[in-house]
C-alpha cells in the first residue's frame, strides 16, 4: 500500500454501503455549515477539527466508523485518526456517494 494511501485512511476497497447496512455509523467531518447545506441520511456531523476531542464518544458506539466529507479528503484524515485510537474506521469519501 502506497504511504499516500496510508496517510489517508485509503485500505483495501470496502463495501461501505454494505457496512451501513450492518450496523455501522456514519459521520460526515464537513463543518457544520456544509453539513446544513446537505447531508446524508443518518449520519451524524463531528466536523474534522473536533473529531480527536469525541474519540472516547466513537469509541462507545463500539460499531464501525463510516467517514465521509465533500471529496474524501478530510475523511480519509478522520480515518486515520480514529484508527490510531484503536477504531476499525473506513474512509467512505464524498458524501454524495451517501444520498
Amino acid at each position: 500500500m502506497s504511504f499516500l494511501r496510508k496517510i489517508f485512511g485509503l485500505g483495501p476497497k470496502v463495501d461501505c454501503h454494505e457496512l451501513l447496512a450492518n450496523g455501522a455509523v456514519l459521520i460526515d467531518v464537513r463543518t457544520p455549515a456544509e453539513y446544513a447545506n446537505g447531508k446524508p441520511k443518518n449520519s451524524k456531523n463531528i466536523p474534522l477539527d473536533t473529531i480527536g476531542g469525541k474519540i472516547d464518544n466513537i469509541k462507545k458506539l463500539n460499531k464501525p466508523i463510516v467517514l465521509c466529507c465533500q471529496s474524501g479528503m478530510r475523511s480519509g484524515r478522520a480515518t486515520s485518526i480514529l484508527k490510531r485510537e484503536g477504531i476499525e474506521a473506513y474512509n467512505g469519501g464524498g458524501w454524495a456517494n451517501f444520498r
